[in-house]
């Protein structure tokens, strides 16, 4: 079973997985998984402003959404943040290639999802040769489907973050309301798409190594 740690349990292990990858040399990837508005980005954030300046950069799963246009052509919309709706194996390529990347290589640029214009965006995340700690965050990072199964044995950590269920909706319905849904919208796809997809995800728990609960 996974170990539990609270937020502030979780900033000491990741300054001690910055400090494994300084020591060794060898970048290391946290993987951050959990349902929508279970709080990853949140974390995440906080996580990376905790760290020394330079020290890590933040890759979302997020940016290999398939773009609306492409969803609509494959009769996708109305489960857009489903598995199925993402470039798994685009995700799956870009890991490959943070993982494999020498000091004296370029930068990897990665995409990332714009919430205004609810799109993925290309190249908008550098991420230098350098940098020793990658923090990426997303739905799927635990799954076993498809390209997704591949994710797992790419990460040196894996997170799974929870919240209260009530607490949960609340941050997922105020989000869809912040990005332009009206009040009814946001809550009739809260708990509606999204939370189809949180009890995939739900399923995913187990294979984490730490539960960082959110309050």
């Amino acid at each position: 079973m996974p170990a539990e740690l609270s937020a502030e349990q979780a900033v000491g292990a990741v300054r001690v997985l910055l400090d494994e990858a300084l020591r060794t040399g060898a970048r290391r990837v946290l993987g951050i998984a959990g349902a929508p508005g279970s709080g990853k980005s949140s974390l995440t954030a906080m996580l990376a402003r905790e760290l020394p300046a330079g020290s890590c950069v933040v890759v979302p799963m997020d940016g290999f959404h398939l773009a609306d246009v492409a969803l609509a052509r494959l009769g996708r919309s109305e489960r857009k943040g489903a598995p199925d709706t993402f470039d798994a194996a685009g995700y799956v390529a870009l890991l490959q290639r943070l993982r494999a990347a020498m000091p004296q290589d370029p930068p990897v640029w990665a995409p990332m999802f714009e919430r205004d214009l609810e799109q993925p965006l290309a190249g908008a995340i550098e991420v230098p040769a350098g940098v020793p700690l990658v923090i990426t965050e997303g739905n799927y990072l635990l799954c076993e489907d498809g390209p997704w199964a591949l994710v797992r044995g790419m990460l040196d950590a894996r997170w799974f973050v929870e919240a209260h269920e009530e607490l949960r909706h609340r941050w997922l319905i105020e989000r869809h309301e912040r990005f332009g849904k009206t009040p009814a919208a946001a809550r009739e796809w809260a708990l509606g798409p999204d939370e189809d997809n949180a009890r995939l995800i739900a399923e995913t728990r187990d294979r984490a190594d730490v539960v960082v609960q959110l309050s």
